[in-house]
Protein backbone atom coordinates (compact mmCIF):
# COMPACT_ATOMS: atom_id res chain seq x y z
CA UNK A 1 0.00 0.00 0.00
CA UNK A 2 1.39 3.35 -0.79
CA UNK A 3 0.27 6.80 0.29
CA UNK A 4 -2.53 8.76 -1.52
CA UNK A 5 -1.93 11.16 -3.83
CA UNK A 6 -1.08 14.25 -2.60
CA UNK A 7 -3.40 16.76 -2.49
CA UNK A 8 -1.57 19.96 -1.31
CA UNK A 9 0.77 21.32 -3.26
CA UNK A 10 1.84 24.42 -2.01
CA UNK A 11 6.12 24.71 -0.88
CA UNK A 12 5.22 26.07 2.65
CA UNK A 13 2.06 24.72 5.35
CA UNK A 14 -1.01 27.17 5.71
CA UNK A 15 -2.77 28.33 8.94
CA UNK A 16 -5.95 26.16 8.61
CA UNK A 17 -6.65 24.29 11.50
CA UNK A 18 -9.63 24.19 13.55
CA UNK A 19 -10.18 24.03 17.50
CA UNK A 20 -12.91 23.26 19.38
CA UNK A 21 -13.35 23.34 23.26
CA UNK A 22 -14.58 20.57 25.17
CA UNK A 23 -16.93 23.21 26.66
CA UNK A 24 -18.14 23.91 23.68
CA UNK A 25 -22.21 22.89 23.52
CA UNK A 26 -23.78 20.14 21.88
CA UNK A 27 -25.45 21.35 18.59
CA UNK A 28 -28.13 18.71 19.13
CA UNK A 29 -30.30 17.61 21.78
CA UNK A 30 -33.02 15.43 21.50
CA UNK A 31 -36.19 15.31 23.31
CA UNK A 32 -34.99 11.81 25.01
CA UNK A 33 -32.10 13.79 26.17
CA UNK A 34 -29.22 12.18 23.69
CA UNK A 35 -26.41 14.92 22.85
CA UNK A 36 -24.84 15.67 19.47
CA UNK A 37 -21.53 17.59 18.82
CA UNK A 38 -20.52 17.97 15.58
CA UNK A 39 -16.75 17.47 15.89
CA UNK A 40 -16.07 17.55 11.95
CA UNK A 41 -18.59 18.04 9.27
CA UNK A 42 -18.56 17.10 6.16
CA UNK A 43 -18.61 20.90 5.09
CA UNK A 44 -15.73 21.27 7.56
CA UNK A 45 -13.57 18.48 5.94
CA UNK A 46 -14.14 18.79 2.56
CA UNK A 47 -16.17 15.78 1.99
CA UNK A 48 -13.30 13.58 3.68
CA UNK A 49 -15.16 12.04 7.23
CA UNK A 50 -17.66 13.58 9.42
CA UNK A 51 -17.15 12.59 13.04
CA UNK A 52 -19.44 13.23 15.62
CA UNK A 53 -19.53 12.72 19.70
CA UNK A 54 -22.77 11.08 20.39
CA UNK A 55 -24.12 10.94 24.18
CA UNK A 56 -26.97 8.49 24.15
CA UNK A 57 -29.30 8.61 27.31
CA UNK A 58 -29.83 5.44 29.71
CA UNK A 59 -32.05 3.13 27.62
CA UNK A 60 -31.95 4.88 24.53
CA UNK A 61 -33.03 3.02 21.47
CA UNK A 62 -29.86 3.60 19.24
CA UNK A 63 -30.37 2.53 15.31
CA UNK A 64 -32.00 -0.52 13.84
CA UNK A 65 -30.16 -3.20 11.86
CA UNK A 66 -29.37 -0.70 8.49
CA UNK A 67 -26.41 -0.50 6.11
CA UNK A 68 -24.85 2.16 4.21
CA UNK A 69 -23.79 2.11 0.30
CA UNK A 70 -21.86 5.10 0.16
CA UNK A 71 -19.65 5.47 3.16
CA UNK A 72 -17.96 3.69 5.67
CA UNK A 73 -19.48 3.94 9.82
CA UNK A 74 -17.08 3.38 12.58
CA UNK A 75 -17.75 3.53 16.68
CA UNK A 76 -14.99 4.26 19.60
CA UNK A 77 -16.81 3.76 22.96
CA UNK A 78 -15.11 6.59 25.12
CA UNK A 79 -17.24 5.73 28.23
CA UNK A 80 -20.05 3.34 29.65
CA UNK A 81 -21.76 0.56 27.37
CA UNK A 82 -23.24 0.10 24.16
CA UNK A 83 -24.23 -2.70 22.69
CA UNK A 84 -23.61 -3.08 18.90
CA UNK A 85 -24.63 -5.17 15.91
CA UNK A 86 -21.49 -6.40 14.03
CA UNK A 87 -23.70 -7.87 11.37
CA UNK A 88 -24.14 -10.81 12.77
CA UNK A 89 -24.02 -10.65 16.70
CA UNK A 90 -24.74 -8.09 19.28
CA UNK A 91 -21.51 -7.18 21.26
CA UNK A 92 -21.27 -5.28 24.17
CA UNK A 93 -18.93 -1.98 23.64
CA UNK A 94 -17.43 -0.61 26.77
CA UNK A 95 -14.90 2.83 26.92
CA UNK A 96 -12.05 1.75 24.88
CA UNK A 97 -13.61 -0.40 21.97
CA UNK A 98 -13.62 0.19 18.67
CA UNK A 99 -15.98 -1.13 15.63
CA UNK A 100 -15.37 -0.71 12.45
CA UNK A 101 -18.41 -1.18 9.55
CA UNK A 102 -17.52 -0.63 5.60
CA UNK A 103 -19.90 0.16 3.52
CA UNK A 104 -22.38 -2.45 3.08
CA UNK A 105 -21.64 -3.53 6.23
CA UNK A 106 -24.98 -4.11 8.57
CA UNK A 107 -24.95 -2.63 11.74
CA UNK A 108 -26.71 -1.54 14.71
CA UNK A 109 -26.71 -0.01 17.99
CA UNK A 110 -28.50 0.78 21.70
CA UNK A 111 -27.90 1.51 25.14
CA UNK A 112 -29.83 -1.33 27.02
CA UNK A 113 -28.23 -0.31 30.49
CA UNK A 114 -29.35 2.48 32.72
CA UNK A 115 -26.35 4.38 32.61
CA UNK A 116 -25.95 7.11 29.94
CA UNK A 117 -22.63 6.51 27.37
CA UNK A 118 -20.49 7.97 25.49
CA UNK A 119 -19.26 7.37 21.69
CA UNK A 120 -17.23 8.80 18.51
CA UNK A 121 -18.68 8.01 15.65
CA UNK A 122 -16.63 8.26 12.25
CA UNK A 123 -18.18 8.68 8.68
CA UNK A 124 -16.00 7.85 5.37
CA UNK A 125 -16.02 9.67 3.35
CA UNK A 126 -17.89 12.75 4.92
CA UNK A 127 -21.54 12.99 4.61
CA UNK A 128 -24.35 15.78 5.48
CA UNK A 129 -25.40 13.87 8.68
CA UNK A 130 -26.38 16.32 10.86
CA UNK A 131 -29.80 16.72 8.70
CA UNK A 132 -30.35 13.18 9.27
CA UNK A 133 -29.52 13.50 13.12
CA UNK A 134 -32.34 16.48 13.55
CA UNK A 135 -35.01 15.05 11.30
CA UNK A 136 -34.67 11.33 12.20
CA UNK A 137 -37.26 11.09 14.83
CA UNK A 138 -40.17 13.97 13.18
CA UNK A 139 -39.45 11.88 9.99
CA UNK A 140 -40.38 8.56 12.09
CA UNK A 141 -43.37 10.08 12.85
CA UNK A 142 -44.66 10.63 9.55
CA UNK A 143 -45.26 7.25 8.04
CA UNK A 144 -43.38 4.69 6.18
CA UNK A 145 -42.98 6.10 2.54
CA UNK A 146 -41.86 9.46 3.64
CA UNK A 147 -39.31 7.76 6.24
CA UNK A 148 -38.29 5.39 3.84
CA UNK A 149 -37.41 8.33 1.10
CA UNK A 150 -35.43 10.45 3.84
CA UNK A 151 -33.61 7.70 4.77
CA UNK A 152 -32.92 6.44 1.91
CA UNK A 153 -31.52 10.08 0.44
CA UNK A 154 -29.20 10.01 3.64
CA UNK A 155 -27.85 6.86 3.12
CA UNK A 156 -29.15 4.50 5.04
CA UNK A 157 -31.31 1.35 3.86
CA UNK A 158 -32.59 -0.53 7.14
CA UNK A 159 -34.53 -3.93 6.54
CA UNK A 160 -37.75 -2.80 7.28
CA UNK A 161 -37.57 -0.23 4.29
CA UNK A 162 -37.07 -3.81 2.38
CA UNK A 163 -39.20 -6.56 3.44
CA UNK A 164 -37.59 -8.95 0.72
CA UNK A 165 -34.65 -7.97 1.38
CA UNK A 166 -32.31 -5.31 -0.36
CA UNK A 167 -31.48 -5.29 -3.77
Amino acid sequence: MSYPAPRYHGDKGEVNASFRTADTPPDLTSPRGDTYRYLATQESTGGEYGLYQVDLAARAAGAKTHFHKAMSEAFYVLSGELELFNGDKWVTGRTGDFLYVPPGGLHAFKNVTDEPMSMLMLFAPGAPREEFFERVAEMSQRGSEELKEFRVRHDSYFEDDFPTGPA
